[in-house]
């Protein structure tokens, strides 16, 4: 591979609000620094014009919101940059990594070069003679994109500031691989948008701390790794012209840190240098706990790959800035509302090296977990064991260690494998589902809701990404290792293949218990219906205001919600593998017909009015939110307002079903895989079983009963309304609809009405406004 090394040679400045220009040198300094608090400018001495390093931009202090997506600590993409003198101007240019050709011909690599465009970031001026460059309007840019961000999250058309922005020279450094610069931005707006109101002082004021790094390239030696589609891994990938003509010029890559061994022939040695995370002193006990032993679960698979040492998690040392490009970290990361983690790193995009590893998670999510061990434990009725309330926060403990393995896991290059769970739980890079069981009082237990440890799926993603192997031998070991775990029988779906409604891979699930799904399904309803039972006397704790038991019925009422999608995708579902002709079985084996004919039945169970209706002790101690209080995007929508509406809960349960089902590339799916094997059920018996049987129901609660009928029929009219059935499929669709208009109309009341709401809309679409269905409150992350 190409390697360009960045010959800076400078000294460090340290700036302090007393002393006007000052310069501190440090071992071996990245660039020379000098920065004046007084004027507020930062200045650089270039050494070496047309010498590629990296910038990257982080936040430092961010925004706080979940739904806009700017955290603190938050790294940008890496730049490869470099400055250019032309005439009185230096220009920071940024190089085109996507098209190169990685050729020893100088003449080739150029011409690659001067086939596609380069990008001018920043020009500044230069003095005659010298090679000090000013970049503080540099450091002001936008480069995280804060702009763009709020824009895209609809909170308005937002400007920087530069009378309130400024940079912050006092916090100039220079280290011996990076500079750090800071500058604080503001952001002017309309301050209109939910999410910034939701944070922000003054909405129409945003301030921002911004950090930009100077990252020199890696030294020389290197080896990178060429990325297999069965390995586990992320990749990066680059046209390299220089292929020969009889291979693909696109080139993947899989990320992964420089980890030598102090003896490269030995099976096991220690290392020259370890993977080091840095865990934010600002995480609290017993979280922080939680967090570095579940980070620290990887030294034994690298222990197991022969890199004695190789790995390690420990408390950040006192001052370190998260953001220092220095540092791999673990940001404890706090937002308004729960959301997402992420690990991720900053790579160079010409080898594939990992130089900064880095994890943001969000500190709501353990709290989340927290209500939904209480709301299925229900610690809190009269006289319950003290050891319910111990259990449950256990439980969110344990999932914080899994989390804090998950997106280590990605900081060090792996991907996600959903489909580890279907053995056991065999990789922490899954979405575990917690584990609950019904007690011998019949009440739901959690002793054990998370395993411990990474599992045998991401001891292979070690060993196939960081192992040591003769050149000559590489890519036979590589192959014997994954022969090797798909002889444990370990298949790998990665999130291309899990994470929409309509994906195919029939164990490619988010959140879905280990081993067969419909058995898990069953496991579940039973864990769930034992909770509702208990939930009015116990789930709620006694110094939270009434309101709140709603919030904490929602994932308890829709506890089925991921199971039953791991059953959905049974129907038109499939089996395939990930990787190259030349070492896998092509071809895509749909599931067997009479699994997908249970998995109908068990849909169609999942509409059933004992599914649907909650406990009258439930709907007894429902209150409306108490005053200085609101429902939030957490609850159940209702439409009896104030009060809480169990009809909605019906409309939202009941879509849910539906959307699964009627995926429209999952009733195309269906109907070819019923063309060609008459086991497998057609469409029209999934409409039969979803939707005609529910509206031919008689008895007990009719009002649940037509709410639902209406959530199912709205849901098969907007799946045709979409156009995306293929025309075919589409035609079944709709002489199903016409069917059921036709039986309906021999009927009754809302059966009458049913069928004339279908018969308009078969003659005449644009006539009717299809009804959205019932929003369904989030369910991720937990």
């Amino acid at each position: 591979m190409y390697r360009a090394t960045f010959a800076l040679i400078a000294s460090a400045l340290l700036c302090t609000p007393q002393t006007a220009w000052a310069v501190t040198a440090e071992r071996g300094p990245f660039i020379t620094v000098q920065a004046s608090a007084d004027s507020g400018k930062v200045l650089i001495d270039v050494p070496a014009w047309n010498q590629p390093f990296l910038m990257v931009a982080t936040l430092e202090n961010a925004i706080g919101s979940n739904d806009i997506g700017l955290d603190r600590a938050q790294n940008g993409n890496p730049l490869l940059v470099e400055f250019r003198r032309i005439g009185p101007k230096a220009f920071l240019v940024q190089r085109n990594t996507a098209f190169v050709a990685d050729s020893t011909d100088k003449d080739e690599a150029k011409a690659a070069r001067d086939a596609f465009a380069e990008s001018v970031l920043w020009s500044g001026a230069v003095p005659a003679g010298s090679n000090r460059v000013d970049i503080s309007s540099l450091l002001t840019g936008d480069w995280v994109g804060v702009v763009n961000r709020l824009k895209a999250t609809e909170q308005g058309t937002y400007k920087l500031e530069e009378g309130r922005s400024g940079v912050l020279a006092a916090e100039a450094r220079s280290f011996p691989d990076n500079a750090e610069f800071t500058a604080l931005l503001t952001f002017s707006g309309p301050g209109e948008g939910a999410y910034v109101q939701q944070v922000a002082p003054d909405a129409q004021s945003l301030s921002v701390k911004q950090r930009i790094s100077f990252v020199r390239l890696p030294d020389v030696g290197f080896k990178p790794r060429a990325y297999h589609p069965a390995s586990g891994g992320f990749s990066i990938s680059r046209f390299d012209f220089a292929q020969p003509i009889d291979r693909n010029i696109e080139v993947r890559l899989q990320p992964r840190f420089r980890l030598e061994k102090t003896d490269p022939n030995a099976a096991r040695s220690t290392v020259v240098k370890p993977i080091v995370f840095y865990l934010d002193r600002g995480t609290p006990e017993p979280i922080r706990s939680a967090l570095l032993e579940g980070a620290n679960w990887w030294s034994t698979a690298f222990e197991e790959a022969g890199f004695i040492g190789g790995f390690r998690a420990e408390l950040a040392p006192l001052g370190m800035s998260m953001s220092d490009a220095r540092y791999n970290t673990i940001t404890w990361t706090h937002r308004a509302t729960r959301g997402w983690s992420y690990g991720g790193g900053l790579i160079d995009p010409r080898t594939g090296e990992i130089i900064k590893g880095y994890v943001n998670l969000g500190s709501q999510r353990v709290r989340q977990d927290l209500l939904i061990a209480e709301g299925l434990l229900a610690p809190y009725r009269p006289g319950a064991d003290p050891a319910l309330l111990t259990e449950a926060q256990q439980m969110a403990l344990q999932r914080l260690k899994q989390l804090a393995a998950h997106e280590v896991g990605h900081a060090l290059g792996f991907a996600h494998n959903f489909a580890a769970s279907r053995t056991a739980t065999g990789s922490v890079l899954d979405y575990p589902h917690p584990q609950v069981s019904l007690g011998s009082d019949g009440r739901p237990r959690m002793p054990s809701a998370y395993d411990t440890g990474v599992g045998e799926w991401d001891k292979f993603a070690v060993a196939h990404g960081y192992g040591v192997f003769p050149a000559q031998n590489e890519s036979v070991e590589l192959a014997k290792l994954r022969a090797g775990i798909q002889g444990k029988g370990y298949a790998y779906v990665s999130d291309g293949d899990a994470r929409a409604y309509n994906h195919a891979h029939e164990d490619g699930m988010l959140w879905d218990l280990p081993g067969e799904p419909m058995q898990g399904l069953r496991n579940l309803l039973a864990v769930r219906k034992a909770a509702l039972a208990n939930f009015a006397e116990g789930a709620l704790p006694p110094d939270r205001q009434l309101g709140d038991a709603e919030r904490r019925l929602v994932p308890i009422y829709l506890l089925h919600r991921y199971q039953a999608e791991a059953v959905a995708r049974l129907l038109g579902g499939s089996t395939y593998a990930y990787g190259l002709l030349g070492d896998t079985t092509p071809g895509a084996v749909p599931v067997p017909g009479n699994r997908q004919r249970e998995a109908l039945s068990m849909l169609s169970g999942l509409l059933s009015q004992d599914t649907l209706s909650l406990p009258e002790s439930v709907l007894r101690t429902m209150s409306p939110p108490s005053n200085e209080y609101a429902r939030g995007t957490e609850f159940f929508g209702t439409r009896m307002d104030p009060l809480f509406d169990p009809l909605q809960a019906t409309a939202s349960a009941s879509a849910l079903i539906a959307k699964m089902s009627f995926e429209p590339a999952r009733l195309n799916r269906l109907a070819w895989q019923h063309a060609r094997d008459s086991n497998v059920p057609s469409i029209n018996e999934v409409f039969d079983h979803l939707v005609s049987e529910p509206w031919r129901e008689n008895g007990g609660n009719v009002l649940l009963i037509n709410t639902r009928n209406w959530a199912v029929l709205d849901a098969a009219l907007l799946t045709l309304d979409s156009g995306n059935l293929h025309p075919a499929v589409a035609a079944q669709w709709r002489s199903s609809l016409a069917s059921l208009a036709k039986q309906l109309q021999s009927g009754k009341g809302e059966q009458q009405d049913a069928s004339r709401y279908i018969q308009r809309y078969l003659t005449d679409p644009a006539s009717v406004k299809l009804r959205p269905l019932a929003v369904i409150p989030p369910g991720s992350p937990i």
